[in-house]
């Protein structure tokens, strides 16, 4: 219905105060990917909702998941993030999925052939998907707007009771708000793992690097006591006095020293070889 003598009838202005939300809007000016066009078509006032409210706030937490997490940690956790969002959004599907059967079925089952639908005007903008979460996403948000209708009619027909109405209503709209707020708490939790790694790359960089000056000064007492050895000998024949104990002083030190030297750059490999993975 676009127009009628006995009531104002919306012609966008509802669509116009969602869109204008503060709120609703996402902060999407890091996201550097291609992006695939589509274009919605939302008439369900839930469906449009929750897809101003969630659905690139969605496709961001999920890019920098995915793009930024893998830069500075193991892949092996991105892909069990990926994969914890991959099974929400199979629940999720599938209870859309069983919403839309069990309504359809008592359609049927009641003669009703004809759904309700909304005077207001359907939501039809230009989105871009960033990654096959959002495609699903996107997916989900319109086998939302399908069924809403079919409850509205249910209950219109007094099949189900307006209070059934609300219950189910209310737990499809958490199933899909429920994947947009965990990829956003899963990404906060990248996020903190990634600053605390910066964190201690930055402490191990500012420690000081003691073994650096120490060497040349060692390695001239070493030196010193090496020329030292070498002389008490000759010093022995004048004077017999036996000074075969500064040589054994001087080794030690010098053999010290050495393995000391050598296990700093082996603990910077291994911090590049994690920063690299």
């Amino acid at each position: 219905m676009t127009s009628t003598r006995l009531a104002v009838i919306d012609t966008g202005q509802v669509n116009e105060r969602i869109l204008n939300k503060d709120e609703y809007r996402a902060d999407f000016r890091k996201v550097e990917g291609a992006s695939l066009k589509r274009k919605t078509h939302l008439s369900s006032p839930h469906a449009k909702r929750l897809f101003a409210r969630c659905f690139y706030s969605f496709q961001a937490s999920m890019y920098f998941i995915s793009e930024l997490g893998r830069v500075k940690l193991d892949h092996e956790v991105v892909e069990r993030i990926e994969q914890n969002i991959r099974e929400s959004l199979d629940a999720a599907t599938a209870e859309i999925n069983t919403a839309i059967d069990q309504a359809e079925a008592l359609l049927k089952h009641h003669n009703i052939d004809v759904l309700a639908s909304y005077d207001t005007v359907p939501l039809q903008v230009e989105i871009g998907i960033t990654s096959s979460f959002g495609r699903r996403y996107f997916d989900l948000m319109h086998k939302l707007d399908v069924v809403m209708p079919m409850m509205e009619t249910l209950a219109i027909e007094e099949i189900i009771n307006e209070r059934e109405l609300e219950t189910r209503r209310s737990m499809y709209k958490r199933a899909v708000l429920h994947i947009s707020t965990r990829a956003r708490n899963l990404w906060m939790g990248v996020r903190r793992r990634m600053n605390e790694r910066d964190a201690r790359l930055a402490a191990e960089a500012a420690k000081p690097k003691s073994a650096g000056p120490r060497p040349s000064a060692t390695g001239e007492k070493d030196g010193a006591a090496i020329v030292e050895s070498s002389i008490a000998p000759l010093a022995v024949s004048s004077s017999g006095e036996d000074t075969s104990g500064d040589v054994g002083a001087g080794v030690p030190l010098g053999a010290d020293t050495a393995p000391a030297e050598l296990q700093e750059p082996a603990g910077q490999d291994q911090e590049t070889v994690r920063a690299a993975a």
